[in-house]
């Protein structure tokens, strides 16, 4: 990306988030030519093809300057590494999904937008880097996806689009839900956990009691180096002995 105008919008597709939407919210399809699955592709291309439209016609959406469809590599990632449990929760790929992945990235070249994903990175890397690199260059950024870990993303030039709820959410929604600005989402979530992912955070605190600690202390490592300050003497016990578990989980 060059140097842009103001006036520049890129568009960042979470497509792993559309493909497991289509999959379990549509009903199974085969092709009559051979019996594959193909659910899937038609729901994802259906979902993308309705969201380029209205944005085309700006049907609650900006008209974007440039678009890209992010996906997930696979499985496992450098996560696991630093946290082998790391999404350990969830059931497998489904047998009659996998062999639709190649036929949604052939599609999304079909819509002649570029198709983006790389080993060892979630889609949620990718997301938060192209992010980056596009802010530097002075243009703006939805990013289109219902992960609520890319909150954590949202600043004065970037927003997210919810397209499950249909709606989008800017850094007062940020606040309102997780009771700190964007950029502490991350401390928050080290502190209270996320079932999803399978990341432990501390027991007993939760997303009320996290915010306030990180509204207070800042971050997780300040408020480890602070933990005799903590008034609450059982809490301050639990901080205590959850140290690590704080630490990883972010």
């Amino acid at each position: 990306m060059t140097n842009s105008k103001k006036t520049d919008l890129l568009y960042l597709i979470d497509g792993s988030g559309y493909i497991f939407r289509a999959f379990y919210a549509l009903p199974p399809l085969t092709r009559k030519s051979d019996g594959m699955p193909v659910g899937a592709v038609s729901g994802f291309c259906n979902m993308l093809h309705k969201f380029l439209e209205d944005a085309k016609l700006k049907n609650g959406h900006e008209k974007p300057t440039h678009i890209a469809v992010i996906f997930d590599s696979a499985r496992k990632n450098f996560r696991n590494n630093i946290y082998s449990e790391y999404k350990a929760n969830r059931t497998e790929t489904p047998e009659d999904l996998i062999p639709q992945f190649s036929f949604i990235r052939e599609a999304v070249k079909a819509f002649n937008l570029p198709s983006i994903e790389m080993e060892n990175y979630e889609a949620d890397d990718l997301i938060a880097t192209y992010k980056k690199e596009a802010i530097k260059k002075n243009i703006r950024v939805k990013i289109i996806s219902s992960d609520k870990d890319l909150m954590q993303l949202i600043d004065d030039q970037t927003t997210l689009f919810d397209s499950m709820k249909n709606k989008d959410i800017g850094i007062e929604e940020v606040k309102e839900k997780f009771g700190v600005t964007p950029d502490k989402v991350i401390e928050v979530q080290a502190l209270a956990g996320d079932s999803s992912d399978n990341i432990p955070g501390v027991p007993g605190i939760g997303v009320k009691t996290a915010a306030e600690l990180i509204n207070e202390f800042g971050s997780v490592e300040n408020l480890l180096k602070n933990i005799d300050k903590i008034k609450q003497p059982k809490r301050r016990q639990t901080i205590s002995e959850n140290k690590e578990n704080a630490l990883i989980s972010k």
